[in-house]
């Protein structure tokens, strides 16, 4: 009875972030071509016709469709459902990892935001103004809620407020010095303006301290792979890479990993601390 009930729990949770992740597609495509993400409804770009409801179930309705339009038989790209199912996995880790609970509630609202940001980023090479300030007004939010949660006090409150505005400022400085560094070793703009505000924003959510780490593993797993491309010829030494995916995976990791990894280094580089 156990497992069935923890089956259904996470079916239920894997149900609900493939829902958050079919809204993502729509911010995903359409913030960047500045049309509304609430009107019209959702509705095939070629034809323009309007999907019907049951076209929209996430993920099964692009295989109940064999990957083309209804009407116009244009093929849907399989990143659509993709997405779907990879904020339905997301949404199912974060139960897994903190129980039901406010950062559960936390981390599924700003794994969503990472996700559109870092795809939006993949396609566009820009991270939009909406998304990275209203994701750091709500992470600012979310650090209050903490507060209260904890010691529901005024003083938690600004306490854990403090943490989300400090990591925010941490965030600016940080990218802001990466850019100056990297564009004095490389002769040209490094970053753009985008970058600092997206780690102003997981400073936000993630306190100055992940933020850092998250930081650190976005610029190891940026270089890795651009290396690596640069090694088989994908892309050029001077060839743009958009860094917001980078920053995105370093935020989730840190959140999955980050007091463990800090706890470890601590106790691997100052044991008497």
């Amino acid at each position: 009875m156990e497992f069935l009930f923890s089956a259904a729990v996470v079916l239920l949770v894997f149900l609900l972030g493939a829902a958050v992740g079919s809204f993502l597609n729509v911010v995903i495509y359409r913030v960047p071509a500045g049309l509304s993400i609430l009107w019209p409804p959702s509705r095939c770009p070629h034809c323009l016709r309007r999907l019907k409801a049951y076209d929209n179930v996430p993920v099964l309705g692009w295989l109940w469709l064999k990957g083309r339009c209804r009407f116009c038989k244009t093929r849907i790209s399989i990143r659509y459902p993709l997405v779907e199912a990879a904020t339905g996995i997301l949404f199912v880790l974060v139960v897994w990892a903190f129980d039901l609970s406010l950062p559960t509630l936390g981390y599924w609202a700003f794994f969503s935001w990472l996700l559109a940001l870092a795809l939006i980023d993949l396609d566009t090479m820009i991270l939009p103004n909406s998304l990275t300030q209203s994701g750091l007004i709500a992470g600012l939010i979310f650090q209050a809620l903490s507060g209260w949660w904890a010691s529901a006090s005024w003083a938690g409150v600004a306490s854990q407020l403090m943490t989300g505005i400090l990591g925010a400022v941490v965030g600016i400085w940080l990218l802001d010095l990466i850019t100056l560094i990297g564009s004095v070793a490389l002769g040209q703009p490094a970053m753009g303006g985008g970058d600092a505000k997206l780690a102003a924003m997981m400073g936000a959510w993630l306190g100055w301290k992940l933020l850092l780490l998250a930081g650190f593993l976005a610029c190891a797993l940026g270089a890795f792979v651009g290396g690596a491309a640069m090694a088989l010829g994908l892309i050029s030494r001077r060839q743009p890479m958009p860094f917001g995916p980078f920053l995105a995976l370093g935020a989730v990791l840190a959140a999955f990993f980050g007091q463990a990894l800090i706890s470890g280094y601590r106790q691997l580089f100052f044991p008497t601390l």
